[in-house]
């Protein structure tokens, strides 16, 4: 960084461009899913969907599950063909498009699903690359700030969520919806308009292809491609002859394809002849585990939007020091949560505490800390189960614990994936970590089909109960991964 360019709190000022671009799509993207579920049951009366309420939380989940899965292509797009900036600017225009397509007052699902599945494509493509050009303004021995800025950065996504989250909920009342997916698009416009006046700030970072494709390799990723689109129509053509092409059908198949793509690629990480030597072998193996916990605690995080949602809609006193909110604002007490505990956090890791606390053990605690926030949701469900309104502080307390565990797992699972991943995967780590929360959202989103036969209360206890026994069983092995993890230094023990 030159000495006479200007600054963004002492950062390269193209932060505050990446910062910005964030910053609107996570207010679109957090915005249009605050009231994504309530539109899909709202009746025709009210210009929604009328679906039921399994088939809503199903689609919301593995929307969220595919707006993770799409990472991986869309960090190969960035590093074979588009390079970063360009695979960042289409993938918002493409995410604005997809927004504008919700917000077409049109009677019927048509546009509302092909909105959908474009914010799914241009989320894949600008997500993860927006996040790797902030490393790209930093020299490679500049670790300190680098750490520095991306702070700043997760900053800017909850500043935006907070926004987002705020703004659709009023805009939406009970039958403005397409008004308020407008406003998502706005304010992905807003991003995309930042974003390109703020180029010359970037200097040069995410221009370059960093392995563009050779002609015999493009030509292969034709034909996969190919294939890929060949094997989607036949399986819609499937679907069709043996009538589960459906809301239900489809969602239980994305779920089904999202479970086989992540026990494929993490089986081809372990088991493919890329080099792999033993050692990495073992440690990601340890890693594994890890994943898996992170499977669950998303499973019942990111049920925020829909199921718990809609019970602080049925059943919380939703008036907060005198004023009454809608219900979709429930979710901020998260966002909120973040920007005051995410300075407290960062700075205990760097404690002599943080450093002694392994990354299993951190994990274990995270997975407690989603169990005992669903205890508290299912305590309140019973007692709301008498009628009653229960207090917002419920709710409170619930989201308090979930983000503790979200601040104990989410940072330390980036980077235990760094340094677990193998050599020839170090690139495609952070694509592999979004699996985790892919899988683990579109399994929840189909977790509330079990209200079919449980009442609200042991639904959530259910789940709870997963989390808990999934906490204990990582504790019972940390000693074990931990060695593991640490490449032998400590001989592995038994639980």
């Amino acid at each position: 960084m030159r000495a006479t360019d200007k600054t963004f709190f002492g950062h390269p000022w193209g932060l505050a461009t990446l910062f910005g671009t964030e910053m609107w799509e996570r207010f679109s993207f957090y915005g249009m899913r605050a009231i994504l579920a309530a539109f899909l049951m709202a009746p025709a009366i009210r210009n929604g969907l009328g679906l039921p309420e399994t088939t809503a939380y199903a689609i919301l989940g593995v929307y969220q599950g595919m707006v993770y899965l799409t990472a991986l292509p869309g960090g190969w797009v960035a590093d074979r063909l588009l390079g970063a900036r360009k695979a960042v600017l289409l993938g918002g225009f493409i995410i604005m498009c997809g927004h504008i397509s919700m917000a077409l007052p049109v009677k019927g699902p048509l546009f509302v699903y092909l909105g959908l599945l474009l914010i799914v494509s241009g989320t894949g493509l600008l997500k993860p690359n927006v996040s790797g050009m902030v490393g790209y303004l930093y020299r490679e021995d500049e670790d300190a700030r680098r750490d520095s800025g991306f702070s700043l950065f997760y900053m800017g996504i909850n500043i935006g969520a907070l926004a987002g989250i705020s703004l659709t909920p009023v805009l939406a009342g009970d039958t403005n919806w397409h008004l308020a997916f407008g406003a998502a698009a706005v304010g992905m416009a807003l991003g995309l308009i930042w974003y390109v006046l703020g180029r010359p700030s970037l200097h040069g970072a995410g221009e370059r292809v960093p392995q563009p494709l050779t002609p015999p390799e493009r030509r292969l990723a034709v034909r996969w491609v190919l294939i890929g689109v060949a094997a989607l129509v036949v399986l819609a053509l499937l679907l069709s002859v043996t009538g589960l092409f459906t809301e239900d059908g489809v969602t239980w198949t994305v779920t089904a394809i999202i479970a086989l793509v992540t026990v494929f690629y993490l089986s081809y990480i372990i088991h493919g002849g890329h080099g792999i030597t033993p050692q990495e072998r073992r440690r990601f193996g340890a890693y594994i585990w890890l994943f898996c916990a992170a499977v669950v605690f998303w499973m019942i995080f990111d049920l925020a939007p829909g199921p718990v949602t809609a019970f602080a809609q049925k059943s919380v006193d939703l008036t907060f020091f005198g004023f009454t909110i809608p219900a979709g604002w429930t979710q901020n007490f998260n966002s909120l949560f973040v920007i005051v505990f995410s300075p407290i956090f960062a700075a205990i890791w760097l404690t002599r505490w943080g450093s002694r606390v392994s990354s299993p053990m951190k994990f274990a605690f995270a997975l407690f800390m989603a169990g005992l926030s669903f205890v508290v949701l299912a305590t309140a469900a019973n007692v709301a189960a008498g009628g009653i309104r229960v207090s917002i502080l419920w709710l409170v307390v619930m989201y308090l614990l979930q983000t503790i565990g979200e601040l104990t797992l989410s940072p330390v699972g980036l980077s235990v994936s760094t340094k677990l991943a193998p050599h020839h995967f170090k690139g495609q780590i952070l694509g592999v970590w979004f699996l985790a929360a892919a899988l683990g959202d579109a399994i929840g989103g189909q977790t509330f089909r079990l209200t079919h036969f449980l009442s609200l209360t042991q639904y959530y206890l259910v789940l709870a109960a997963i989390a808990l026994v999934a906490g204990l069983f990582l504790l019972m092995f940390v000693r074990r991964l931990k060695a593991i993890m640490a490449e032998g230094d400590v001989a592995p023990a038994g639980p």
